[in-house]
C-alpha cells in the first residue's frame, strides 16, 4: 500500500530556538557541506567502476552542492512525491548553505542515489553505493575483538551484562563512517567515559517487563552489531516481550542501516564463535517467530524533525513502551536541529512524542539539550566548544 507524504507543516514547539543553518563559514555545518559531502562524492567514486554516466553525474554534484542552488527532482522520480511535501519547492533556486542544515544534509544523500543511479532502472539499480564501507568495519579485526570480548563477560550477573551491552549500544555509535571519513583522528581521540546526561536508571525502569521497544538503529556494522545484542539479551531476559527494529529503505549518510545491513550483521554473528554466535542464534529465531520484526518506514529518510512525523508512525511509536533513538542524526531530528542553549530541558523539547522516549548518542554534531550549568561549564571550560562534535562525549536521555 503506497505510504501517504506527511504534512510538511510543524507546529510550533513550546521552545524555541533558531534553525541550524550552514551558511557560516569556519561553523560545523558548513564544514560538513563544504568539506565531508565532497570528500564523500570521491569515496564513493573509487569504490565502484561506475561509468561514464555515472562519474558526469558526481561532477555535477560536487559542483552543485558546494557552488549551486537546490534544483528539484523530476516529475516522476522516485519519492519526488515525499520530497514535495518535505518541502522541495520551497527550497528550489536556494543555496545549499542558506537553507536548513538537515534538510541539505539529506538532499544530498538523495541526490548522491540519483547521480550512482541508485533509483535505476539500469544495471546499479539498488546497488547501495556505501556497501564496501560497511562491509568492511563488519569483517575488521575492530569487529573480531568486540565479538570475542562477549565471552569474557558470559558468567557475569546479568545486571552488569545489560550495563554492558547499553553502553556498547551507546559508544558503538563512534561508528559512523560519514563522521570518520571527513575526521581522520576521530577514532584516535579516547573517549570519556562519564556521560553528560546519564538517565540509566529511568531507562532501565521502562525495560522491565515491557511489551514493545523501538529501537531508531542509526549505523550499521559495528553500531548496528551492539544494537542487535542489546536486543537479543533484552528478549532473552524477558525484559522486552518484543522488538521492533527501525532502519532506513534506502542508503542514507553514509552508514545509516538498512534491511541488507541487518542481515548482513545478523550473518556476521551467526558465524563468530562462542556468546556471538549464541546472541545470533537467538536474533535470527526471534526474527523468525516475529520477537524481533524490522521496520522501514520513508519518513525515516525525511529531512524533517520528528515533530512533523505522520500519523502511522505516530500512532506506532505512542503503541511502544519506550521508543530509544540512537546516534547523532535521530537527535537532531528528535530535539529539531536548532540552536538550543544546552540547558534547554530535554523533556520540554520532547514533549511531543508520542510516548516514551530515550536517546543514546555520542555528540557529532552542535545540537544539544538536557544539560546542568553546571555540566556546560565544566565542558566548556575544559574544551572550549569542541566537546559539542568530536565524538568524544556521549548521552542517554529519557522522558518518560
Amino acid at each position: 500500500m503506497p505510504h501517504t507524504p506527511p504534512e510538511p507543516s510543524v507546529p510550533s514547539p513550546p521552545w524555541s530556538a533558531p534553525v541550524l543553518l550552514a551558511d557560516e563559514p569556519g561553523s560545523f555545518p558548513y564544514s560538513v557541506l563544504a568539506e565531508r559531502h565532497p570528500a564523500i562524492v570521491g569515496q564513493v567514486r573509487e569504490a565502484f567502476p561506475y561509468g561514464p554516466d555515472q562519474q558526469r553525474a558526481l561532477d555535477v554534484l560536487l559542483e552543485n552542492c558546494t557552488k549551486g542552488v537546490i534544483e528539484p527532482l523530476p516529475a516522476g522520480a522516485s519519492g519526488h512525491d515525499l520530497w514535495a511535501a518535505w518541502g522541495m519547492a520551497e527550497h528550489t533556486g536556494r543555496s545549499w548553505f542558506d537553507i536548513p542544515w538537515l534538510w541539505s544534509e539529506s538532499w544530498f544523500y538523495r541526490r548522491l542515489l540519483d547521480a550512482v543511479g541508485y533509483f535505476g532502472p539500469g544495471p546499479w539499480q539498488g546497488m547501495d553505493p556505501f556497501r564496501p564501507f560497511k562491509l568492511a568495519e563488519l569483517e575488521s579485526a575492530e569487529t573480531d575483538e568486540e565479538l570475542a570480548a562477549l565471552d569474557d563477560f558470559a558468567d557475569r550477573p546479568v545486571e552488569e551484562q545489560a550495563e554492558a551491552l547499553l553502553h556498547g549500544s551507546l559508544w558503538g555509535n563512534r561508528a559512523d563512517l560519514g563522521f570518520r571519513l571527513s575526521d581522520g583522528d576521530a577514532e584516535a581521540r579516547a573517549a570519556v567515559p562519564a556521560l553528560v546526561a546519564d538517565d540509566s536508571a529511568a531507562l532501565w525502569s521502562l525495560l522491565d517487563g515491557a511489551d514493545t521497544l523501538c529501537l531508531v538503529a542509526d549505523n550499521a556494522g559495528r553500531e548496528l552489531v551492539p544494537d542487535l545484542l542489546l536486543i537479543a539479551h533484552l528478549l532473552a531476559q524477558g525484559r522486552v516481550r518484543r522488538a521492533v527494529l527501525h532502519v532506513k529503505p534506502h542508503p542514507y549518510y553514509v552508514s545509516d542501516a538498512t534491511t541488507a545491513d541487518v542481515v548482513d550483521a545478523l550473518r556476521r554473528l551467526t558465524r563468530a564463535r562462542g556468546a556471538a554466535a549464541a546472541y545470533g542464534r537467538e536474533l535470527w529465531s526471534a526474527m523468525a517467530d516475529g520477537r524481533l520484526t524490522v521496520r522501514a518506514h520513508a519518513f525515516s529518510c525525511a529531512p524533517l524533525p520528528y515533530e512533523a512525523m505522520p500519523d502511522d508512525l505516530r500512532a506506532e511509536l505512542a503503541d511502544a513502551t519506550l521508543t530509544i533513538l540512537k546516534g547523532d542524526l535521530n537527535y537532531r531530528r528528535l530535539v529539531g536541529d536548532r540552536r538550543w542553549p544546552p540547558t534547554t530541558p530535554f523533556t520540554e523539547v520532547t514533549a511531543y512524542f508520542p510516548g516514551p522516549v530515550a536517546a543514546l548518542r555520542t555528540l557529532k554534531s552542535d545540537v544539544i539539550t538536557g544539560l546542568t550549568p553546571a555540566t556546560e561549564a565544566a565542558l566548556v571550560a575544559a574544551e572550549g566548544q569542541r566537546w559539542r562534535t568530536g565524538g568524544t562525549h556521549a548521552l542517554i536521555q529519557v522522558r518518560p
